[in-house]
């Protein structure tokens, strides 16, 4: 995306007396949806505030869309949405009266801001039950109403702390796959802070890991160029004519103990051929997967 970076910090220190909550953060965010994963007590939520203008740095800076959030916090939240983790919605309301509302509170006209609502509650799958009120809805139903009210004003950054605490798995799925439309199909940056391994695999494009304080992880989801290209191969039965059938046909493949061999391979394609080989030479493959740590095992240890 071109113009600035959505989040940008620089050397961000925050302090609780004796607890350090930010022990020097750089971090810079622009992917279309960003994960920022750690255990609880790893600084998430005060990076988050910071990045609201919501407490003040002891050192550092953070720039959001190219604003410095400590002198210019009313610019950088008009044009941010954020959904925050705890309850906190009203339940004598609707949902398209509370949603309206913000969005009026946020400089929308009124007939802009009805167009708005009905828009986002649609987007979020409330649109059957926009005139509820929100004392009567789920869990999950209360969780989309916060990400509608986030979306209303067309912010070009939505940030979303914890979106999925309490739901269900069905009602997990669900959230998940709205917050994968709102980067993918409305374009709007997201950055969602969990300590669930697996929303932010099925939600993100990039990765930021906090322990400590720190940032001990940050780097596309993607696998890297490069970090497939060797595959372990285990088989069934004895490997020695998977092993010439591939060589044959001028894959570089080597044995790597019993039932095992390791391919160098450049891609998809490749993987498939070691699949179909495996069936032709009877080798009965049992597992194929690549000779090193994989993502979910470099996240975890960036956890700790």
């Amino acid at each position: 995306m071109s113009g600035p970076p959505a989040i940008e910090v620089r050397g961000a220190v925050r302090r609780y007396g004796p607890v350090v909550a930010l022990d020097g953060v750089d971090l810079t965010v622009d992917a279309p949806a960003t994960g920022l994963l750690g255990r609880n007590g790893a600084g998430k939520s005060t990076l988050m505030k910071a990045i609201l203008g919501l407490v003040r740095l002891d050192e550092g800076s953070v720039q959001v869309l190219g604003a410095d959030t400590a002198r210019e916090g009313d610019r950088v939240r008009r044009r941010i949405g954020y959904a925050p983790e705890h309850e906190c919605l009203p339940p004598e309301l609707t949902a398209a009266d509370l949603v309206r509302h913000l969005a009026e509170l946020r400089g929308l006209s009124r007939a802009d801001a009805i167009r708005r609502a009905s828009e986002v509650l649609f987007a979020v799958g409330l649109e059957e039950e926009r005139s509820r009120v929100i004392g009567s809805f789920s869990l999950g139903m209360r969780q989309r109403v916060k990400l509608a009210q986030a979306l209303v004003h067309a912010p070009e950054l939505v940030i979303l702390d914890e979106p999925t605490n309490g739901l269900d798995p069905a009602q997990r799925s669900e959230m998940l796959e709205v917050i994968r439309r709102v980067s993918r199909d409305l374009g709007v940056r997201v950055l969602i802070s969990s300590h669930i391994l697996d929303d932010i695999r099925r939600t993100c494009d990039h990765v930021v890991v906090m322990r400590e304080g720190r940032v001990t992880l940050d780097r596309p989801l993607a696998a890297r160029a490069g970090e497939d290209d060797s595959m372990l191969i285990e088989t069934v039965a004895d490997p020695a004519p998977l092993l010439a059938l591939l060589s044959g046909r001028g894959l570089q493949v080597e044995a790597a103990g019993e039932h095992r061999l390791r391919a160098r391979i450049t891609g998809p394609a490749d993987r498939a051929a070691i699949r179909d080989a495996a069936a032709e030479a009877g080798a009965g493959l049992r597992r194929l997967h690549p000779d090193g740590p994989s993502i979910e095992d470099e996240l975890l240890e960036a956890i700790g």
